[in-house]
């Protein structure tokens, strides 16, 4: 496993826009060989997924990996329920943030890690309105201040 080069496919932004993510955790996800393929041409999207943690086995709903062109009768259902492969000890302590009251699981990306599809999903707590305010305007901010910064180095 020498080559541990990291590309990525897939990115929720939406997760830090809405959620406070506390914990971030590493997970292998069980695909069949056409999802694979159709994931290294980057077709796939978690926008509407989220995570589950059912009978001491985490799995992730509504994650859409593009039928495979060359696939046929070998390829999935697009949105069929995955199963993510994590180590016991981490599903516990997930499993234990998960009790407390307004915590949930979303996933943040997918990406390739050598030859490896991974998904990196964050324990997450849902900001309200005036939190997710808050942050867009401290973005605007920090966009000002590098514009403000750019200006300031080219005259």
């Amino acid at each position: 496993m020498g080559n541990d080069s990291i590309r990525q496919v897939a990115n929720n932004k939406k997760a830090f826009h809405d959620y406070f993510i506390e914990d971030q955790y590493e997970a292998g996800i069980a695909l069949h060989g056409t999802e694979v393929k159709s994931i290294r041409m980057g077709r796939c999207s978690i926008k509407e997924a989220y995570v589950r943690i059912e009978k001491g086995e985490a799995f992730i709903y509504g994650m859409h990996i593009s039928p495979y062109e060359k696939g046929n009768l070998f390829n999935r259902d697009p949105l069929r329920v995955k199963k993510l492969l994590l180590n016991r000890h981490e599903l516990n302590k997930i499993g234990g943030k998960l009790q407390e009251k307004g915590y949930t699981l979303v996933p943040i990306s997918v990406y390739l890690k050598g030859n490896l599809v991974k998904v990196t999903i964050g324990v997450a707590k849902g900001k309200k309105l005036y939190d997710k305010r808050e942050s867009i305007a401290k973005k605007d901010l920090q966009r000002e201040a590098e514009r403000d910064f750019k200006i300031r180095n080219l005259s």
